[in-house]
């Protein structure tokens, strides 16, 4: 019979195992689209939000001093002014001039479809995510009651030539005897742009105008997420204060109201896994950053600058720094304070950051984010190894008292008082604390927690392969081996603590190991293998230890 129920058992869990790869292969893959292309997309495929006699639902209010006159726009060319540099393929709509498309060909969208750059800024194909600026207020040329400016080009496209470290995109438009040119200027590897505005005013009147820099996106899914859920990581807004220099906005902040408030230079940012878009205000320039929600229900987050006043004949310049692009905290802490901290580690930040640090480090002498990953977990265990060894002791003497507490147990029935008392006396008399085995655990798991939150946020670990099947760490392993090494680790874990008095209690935690293995079966493959090879030195460590004090029992 027991022969029976074992080749049952395991037959099952080939079956079950077999129809999980089978449900994964139908279900679990990512259904990708065609690539993007922006050579013909029109201007109309921003949302019409202009009534009529008033200025655009995208402008920002701001008081409209005086009257403008409009003229005719120069051109009435509305197709989208395509560019490419080295690491960006963006899409500038000349009607108002704001980026509408966005796209990293150095992050494929996945590995599977690697002639599909990942697509940060969409104008409606999948979502809305749009990174706007314009010049409002009294004769800002966004604030028109006949729309938005329509801007003219010398060219369609544009590209960063070889040999080439900087792109210049100028969008001009004049009106009223003012001439404005909208500057984009790309560098060569950098995922930031400086937007300028020259104004040349050759009227006979003075010039009022400010700067509105906003991001606005819509409430759509996380497309960077790689947990099983989508839900893990932060999806939403953020921004920069004096006081608070990170500074979480959520959908549910801009549901329940609007935020206005003043502050000095900082940033406004849109934040999702991996990557981050941010508006980088001059740091000299006191702002009104504000959130709000337009008709379509899209959030959005910006800033406009103090009024700018430019006596006719007079010139002037004004301008933000756009990034978009990964979440690498070494090029965001340069561009400004706080930025880093868009690479959200939770409130366990201050520990995750010299554990990044360290893994960092560990990578460039390795060159493979998993073999970093083991190599930073054995460090890890190395540095707690004296915490472990009393946890294990403490357990294992626990183990070495089991006939004991058994005999306890059948002296004294149901009687839980007395038994309770018998458990005490064993435990003095043994010389072992109860909850030896817990605290030096309680101690390790901020690392452990805050090392969680590296590998789950860190866009290094993004289709990075370790070895063999393992192609990409931040996505589920394709075969689940990972994960079912990691249940069969706890199970030889748990044979080797002491086992629980309590018949349920002994029953639930026999469960466990199932339960772990179910739920990391989506886990990303790094954190699953962090866990594996923690489990396995741990299972080392208490195996040695365990077997020192047996033996040292024997022989007593």
């Amino acid at each position: 019979m027991d022969i029976q129920r074992s080749i049952l058992i395991v037959a099952l869990a080939v079956v079950s195992y077999l129809m999980v790869l089978q449900w994964n292969k139908d279900y679990g893959q990512p259904v990708m689209p065609t690539a993007q292309t922006t050579t013909s997309a029109p201007a109309s495929n921003l949302p019409d939000t202009t009534a009529a006699g008033q200025a655009s639902a995208d402008v920002p209010p701001a008081s409209n001093e005086g009257s403008v006159v409009p003229q005719a726009a120069v051109s009435t060319n509305t197709a989208l002014i395509n560019v490419k540099t080295d690491v960006l393929n963006l899409a500038i709509d000349p009607l108002g001039g704001d980026v509408v498309q966005l796209s990293l060909p150095k992050f494929p969208r996945s590995l599977q479809y690697k002639d599909v750059p990942f697509q940060l800024f969409d104008n409606g194909n999948e979502r809305t995510y749009l990174a706007q600026s314009g010049l409002t207020g009294a004769n800002g040329p966004d604030a028109r009651s006949t729309g938005r400016p329509l801007y003219s080009s010398e060219a369609s496209s544009y590209s960063l030539n070889e040999g080439k470290d900087q792109l210049v995109v100028d969008l001009r438009f004049s009106e009223a005897g003012v001439n404005y040119i909208k500057r984009f200027t790309f560098k060569r590897g950098q995922y930031d742009f400086a937007v300028r505005y020259l104004i040349d005013n050759q009227s006979a009147q003075p010039w009022t105008g400010s700067l509105f820099a906003q991001i606005k996106r819509d409430n759509s899914a996380d497309p960077s997420s790689t947990t099983a859920t989508g839900t893990a990581t932060y999806l939403g807004a953020a921004l920069w204060t004096a006081d608070e220099p990170y500074k979480k906005v959520s959908l549910d902040n801009m549901d329940d109201k609007a935020i206005k408030e003043s502050v000095q230079g900082g940033w406004v940012a849109w934040l999702q896994h991996y990557f981050v878009t941010a508006w980088i205000a001059d740091k000299d320039q006191t702002n009104q950053v504000m959130t709000r929600k337009d008709a379509q229900g899209n959030y959005i987050i910006g800033y406009t600058a103090p009024a700018l006043n430019i006596p006719a004949g007079g010139k002037a310049e004004v301008g933000a720094t756009l990034y978009a692009g990964p979440k690498d905290q070494d090029n965001l802490g340069k561009l400004s304070p706080g930025l880093e901290l868009t690479v959200d580690y939770g409130f366990l930040w201050f520990i995750a950051q010299p554990i990044f640090w360290l893994l960092e480090h560990i990578h460039s002498i390795f060159g493979n984010w998993g073999w970093s990953i083991i190599a930073l977990t054995i460090i890890i265990k190395l540095a707690f190894f004296p915490l472990s060894a009393a946890s294990y002791k403490s357990m294992a003497r626990m183990r070495a008292v089991a006939p004991k507490m058994q005999a306890l147990k059948e002296q004294y029935g149901d009687d839980r008082q007395k038994m309770s008392q018998g458990m005490m006396e064993l435990y003095k008399k043994e010389k072992i604390n109860p909850l030896g085995g817990c605290l030096p655990i309680l101690v390790q798991m901020p690392v452990f927690l805050a090392l969680y939150w590296v590998l789950l946020e860190s866009v290094e670990m993004r289709q990075a392969p370790w070895l063999g099947w393992i192609v990409d760490l931040s996505i589920k392993d394709p075969f689940f081996i990972l994960p079912l090494i990691m249940g069969a680790t706890m199970f030889i874990q748990q044979q080797l603590n002491p086992t629980p008095p309590d018949p349920m209690q002994a029953k639930v935690l026999k469960l466990m190991p199932v339960i772990f293995t179910f739920f990391f079966l989506w886990f990303p493959a790094g954190l699953v293998l962090y866990w594996v090879v923690n489990n396995i030195l741990s299972i080392a460590q208490q195996w040695y230890i365990t077997r020192q004090i047996e033996q040292a029992a024997k022989t007593a």
